[in-house]
């Protein structure tokens, strides 16, 4: 199943895409009425879902305003440096273990919506990613061989990333949190329609239509399952939290000259089976 998050009406709608069209769910008084929330109802939700959708009104996919599909995750856990060929061209050695950081819910945006480039820095780059969301808790020291069960599904994510703020401080946090640079979209796409873990999908960049990055989920050095089985030796996973999977290379700071997104561009994500994620740059004010 696929769903979308969008706005209608000044409040948030969680709607099932049915090829060029959408379910619009509020109409249904007997189902989760949020992504998060039907994560939470598990299989009795979904069941609601298929039910209410045989009635629910049509509205076109292409008409809609597009909101984070997850518009307020407990936690965004972000992975640096998992794909070899990045950590290469910036310089890094492959990691032993994950390089994790956080963003915060005010970074996100979703698909169609400018992202903001900072009056404060020119250098706005890109990032192609796979978005990961859980969908049961995960308990402590989970087997990896256990950790898919615990995947609702997936969905793309462009880690936008201010890089001289990003490079002011040993950690990343402020140049991966500015407001308005986390687009994450535009469908939520459960796990049962992928391969598990999201491996041996075609991850792309496209500025302005030119081909940026362009990789395989299988190069990830910590795929999905990896990376939730590590989280659990420290943390609680929770249904609605998200993992942001980490960038191919090609991203803009490796390029000579580097190359910013600046605004009138148009960035890009598609992600093989998942989605197209597409943004205009526009200038803050």
């Amino acid at each position: 199943m696929r769903f979308v998050t969008f706005g209608r009406n000044g409040a948030a709608k969680l709607g099932l895409v049915e090829g060029q069209e959408v379910a619009d769910l509020s109409a249904a008084s007997d189902v989760p009425q949020s992504l998060h929330a039907l994560i939470l109802a598990g299989d009795e939700g979904t069941a609601a879902v298929r039910k209410a959708a045989l009635s629910a009104p049509r509205l076109p996919l292409a008409g809609l305003e597009f909101l984070p599909v997850l518009p307020r995750p407990g936690k965004i856990i972000c992975l640096g440096l998992n794909y070899a060929e990045h950590a290469a061209e910036g310089g890094r050695e492959k990691p032993d273990y994950p390089n994790f950081f956080m963003r915060c819910a005010t970074s996100l945006l979703g698909h169609g919506q400018p992202i903001l480039r900072p009056r404060v820095s020119e250098q706005l780059d890109f990032e192609a990613e796979l978005a990961a969301v859980i969908g049961r808790r995960v308990p402590r020291h989970v087997a990896k061989k256990d950790a898919l069960a615990h995947v609702a599904g997936y969905a793309c994510f462009n880690d936008a990333s201010v890089r001289d703020y990003q490079r002011r401080t040993p950690q990343w946090t402020i140049g991966k949190n500015f407001d308005a640079t986390g687009p994450f979209g535009p469908v939520f796409v459960t796990a049962d329609e992928l391969p598990a873990g999201a491996f041996g999908l075609k991850i792309e960049s496209r500025l302005n239509g030119q081909v940026m990055q362009s990789a395989n989920t299988r190069d990830m050095i910590f795929p999905v399952d990896e990376t939730i089985a590590l989280l659990s030796d420290c943390m609680t996973l929770e249904p609605g939290d998200v993992l942001v999977m980490g960038t191919p290379a090609g991203v803009g700071f490796a390029r000579t000259p580097p190359i910013w997104m600046k605004a009138g561009d148009t960035i890009e994500i598609e992600i093989e089976g998942v989605g197209l994620l597409s943004n205009p740059i526009v200038n803050e004010a």
